[in-house]
């Protein structure tokens, strides 16, 4: 029996432990639930038609025409000497097909507007790069921001918890005489708070669990939290500017600047194009037939035809001219958006680079400051024994542990996180870097 309760056990343990949830789980499921990742694709698929699109500006065109025609004429003849016969009213059906081909081979315009074209789907791929970074971050922040809020009402059921033998003692002491009514109305007011606390931290941890869902769409169950494996790692290479060169390489929101520069150079030039003649090749070929005509006689036409077409624009009221000007005004502003863009990479570049030194000094000061509260709060107890402490002081030794405990989970969150956004700054923030921060999960 005993056999049986403990194998019963052990089932039970790994499969909660197989059912746990990690951070990989939940950016996977957002990459298929997020809408804001969905719309991103979308966005992405529909850029990447504006290649051909720009392309089919170079290819000829073809146009097929036709038409039927019930025709009605009446004719009437005058004069000295009419035709006997000729007047009269006449009515039959024309038929006719044309094919039209246009090849051009001289429009500037359509040239440099397949150029922007390639220039669009560039942005296109940073915007989609720029989102696949951003869901990546929000994942692993929502991901944290629920065990951060786990971890706090964890720690106010177990403050409370200690809070209330502190509160058991306090009305033992009072009851025999060795302690005073104020002991018993601090601990009540500290249990009392510590309950408010509770409460709070149990509607931030759903509000927290419904963020999440809002990525998922579904409701977390069990996620793993950080365990032994977590470890503190300073950034390869230790140079700050080396990172920030990276990024001024590799950044995909530096990239969406930059082509959004180099298309708006492009306006300009096609723009100004405005002004240059185009030459195209015009082929047609045309069949009409009709049934009758005023004589009553049917006739079947055909004609053919090739040339090249050159048009010349001489005046356009002005527009060319003012689209010119706005185009280059639009130049000089994308010129200043992506001089903007290269410091704001820089700044969060170096942000980030920061976040994980100090994130790594911050860890590991309040682990010192985890110890140092733990020892406090034993001396505290201790002493309230030999009557060298009192009660108010192991209350403020419990306040402090808790709080020094929930400082360090949220600074090795922030420290995580701050990792993650350092790879961003970088532009090589994906699945495989999540991952290496996943593996610090239990």
């Amino acid at each position: 029996m005993k056999i049986k309760l403990l194998t019963l056990l052990l089932v039970t343990s790994f499969s909660a432990t197989a059912q746990a949830t990690d951070l990989i789980d939940i950016y996977r499921s957002a990459q298929s639930n997020d809408p804001v990742f969905a719309s991103a694709r979308a966005a992405q698929q529909a850029g990447q038609e504006k290649l051909p699109q720009g392309r089919s500006l170079l290819l000829p065109s073809v146009n097929l025409n036709a038409n039927s025609t019930y025709n009605d004429l009446t004719t009437q003849y005058r004069g000295v000497f009419p035709i006997p016969g000729a007047s009269g009213a006449n009515r039959y059906n024309s038929n006719g097909y044309g094919v039209t081909l246009v090849q051009p081979l001289f429009r500037m315009q359509n040239w440099v507007a397949y150029t922007e074209a390639e220039l669009q789907v560039a942005q296109t791929e940073a915007q989609f790069k720029i989102a696949e970074q951003d869901l990546v971050l929000r994942a692993a922040q929502a991901y944290f921001d629920v065990l951060i809020a786990q971890d706090s009402v964890q720690l106010s059921i177990a403050q409370k918890t200690a809070i209330s033998e502190q509160l058991a003692q306090a009305k033992r002491n009072f009851e025999v005489g060795s302690a005073t009514i104020t002991d018993t109305l601090e601990a009540q007011s500290r249990h009392d708070l510590t309950y408010a606390q509770e409460i709070a931290a149990q509607n931030n941890l759903e509000i927290k669990q419904r963020a999440l869902q809002q990525l998922t769409n579904a409701l977390p169950k069990d996620l793993k939290a950080l365990g032994s494996q977590f470890k503190l790692e300073s950034p390869l290479p230790a140079d700050m500017e080396v990172w920030v060169d990276q990024a001024q390489a590799n950044n995909p929101q530096l990239a969406l600047a930059q082509a959004g520069s180099e298309l708006a150079e492009k306006e300009v030039t096609r723009n100004r194009a405005g002004h240059l003649p185009t030459v195209d090749l015009v082929a047609n070929y045309a069949s009409n037939s009709a049934n009758g005509s005023s004589f009553g006689v049917g006739s079947d036409t055909t004609s053919k035809s090739v040339g090249v077409q050159l048009n010349i624009p001489l005046y356009q009221g002005g527009s060319v001219n003012s689209k010119s000007r706005e185009a280059q005004a639009n130049s000089d502003r994308a010129k200043q958006d992506l001089e903007n863009a290269r410091r704001n990479v820089a700044l969060q570049t170096r942000q980030a680079y920061l976040g994980v030194v100090s994130g790594i000094a911050q860890v590991k000061a309040l682990q010192q400051a985890l110890a140092s509260s733990v020892s406090v709060l034993d001396a505290s107890k201790l002493g309230q024994e030999v009557g060298v402490r009192t009660n108010l002081d192991v209350l403020n030794a419990q306040q402090q542990l808790y709080s020094t405990r929930r400082d360090l989970y949220q600074a090795q969150y922030n420290y995580l996180l701050s990792q993650l956004r350092l790879k961003s700054a970088v532009g090589t923030l994906g699945e495989a870097e999540l991952d290496k921060v996943n593996q610090a999960l239990k």
